[in-house]
């Protein structure tokens, strides 16, 4: 049973968003669906939105675009491969470089139900995008999030985390791949991870805060781009049209959660319709074996070991 945020904020929109002037953001998977709609809303509320994209002409299309709704936004195009290990660390080096600090980090980015294939380290395309490649991300970043104002790591799962769990015995799926299971599995990866975080981050006494959101059910494209066959068709051809809301909605819970003053570490923010589909931001309930302790300790090492990434902070208690 969802939560609303609060009775004052039942229909949260943009237009309510603070004033995200001198805040600077990373938004992976930035020029298109959620990252898209994230970025512009967070660029027309005055914030300084770097574009992790992995085609940088893409990003650039959609940077102009925001530009030219809004005149002098603060826009920066970088390439970041989340499948690609090496260009993480790039990435990472280069934002360290050039800013001395990182107010939010919007772990967005996602592939969803492809055929099976392996990440240029021979992992898992999904685990390795959706899951390593934020793990990487977020880890390399702290020292610079640890310095920002307000500092908070948005991290996006979904409403199918609660389908899933961590096949341990065989994550590359050698044995046995199901393109919407290991994407199921990869968002659940994605709220363990995030309410993991969140606990080490509370427990070092950090002023970092790791939020958890999901979009429900939204038209961004990813219901295309990978997919094959039957599901594409019943994700794209059917269920967008008839289910689905727009990725400016969509993007409203992770926005909620990178930007609202009241927002706590530890929070999942989802929409507030039914079976979290559609609607405006509410607290949500994250599935249990999300919050399992074992469960999170070994999906943390085995992202070390596979990443070679260690966070800067304390196990936690």
């Amino acid at each position: 049973m969802t939560k609303r945020v609060d009775q004052a904020k039942q229909q949260w929109t943009v237009e309510q968003m603070p004033d995200q002037t001198g805040r600077v953001f990373v938004v992976t998977g930035a020029n298109s669906g959620l990252g898209l709609a994230t970025t512009r809303a967070l660029a027309h509320r005055g914030g300084h939105v770097i574009l992790a994209v992995r085609d940088e002409e893409k990003g650039r299309r959609a940077a102009a675009g925001i530009t030219a709704e809004r005149p002098g936004a603060r826009l920066d195009v970088r390439r970041l491969d989340l499948a690609d290990l090496d260009s993480v660390r790039a990435f990472a080096e280069r934002l360290h470089a050039d800013h001395p600090r990182l107010d939010v980090l919007v772990n967005n980015a996602g592939v969803m139900a492809p055929p099976r294939s392996l990440s240029a380290q021979g992992h898992e395309l999904q685990f390795a995008c959706n899951h390593l490649g934020h793990f990487a991300l977020t880890g390399l970043l702290l020292g610079l999030l640890t310095a920002g104002r307000d500092p908070r790591v948005v991290t996006v799962s979904s409403v199918n985390h609660r389908k899933a769990h961590l096949r341990f015995d065989d994550l590359a799926g050698e044995r046995a791949y199901s393109p919407m299971g290991f994407y199921n599995q990869s968002k659940f990866a994605n709220a363990v991870f995030g309410y993991e975080l969140h606990r080490r981050l509370a427990g070092a006494g950090s002023p970092v805060r790791s939020v958890l959101a999901h979009p429900g059910y939204t038209a961004t494209g990813l219901q295309m781009k990978e997919t094959t066959g039957l599901l594409r068709f019943a994700l794209g051809r059917i269920g967008n049209p008839l289910f689905a809301q727009a990725p400016a909605r969509g993007a409203l819970p992770q926005l909620y959660a990178a930007t609202d003053p009241g927002v706590a570490g530890g929070q999942f923010i989802g929409p507030d319709g039914p079976a979290e589909l559609r609607g405006g931001p509410a607290l949500v309930p994250l599935a249990p074996a999300a919050a399992d302790r074992a469960t999170a300790r070994r999906l943390w090492e085995l992202s070390e070991r596979m990443t070679g990434v260690r966070f800067a902070i304390p196990a936690a208690a």
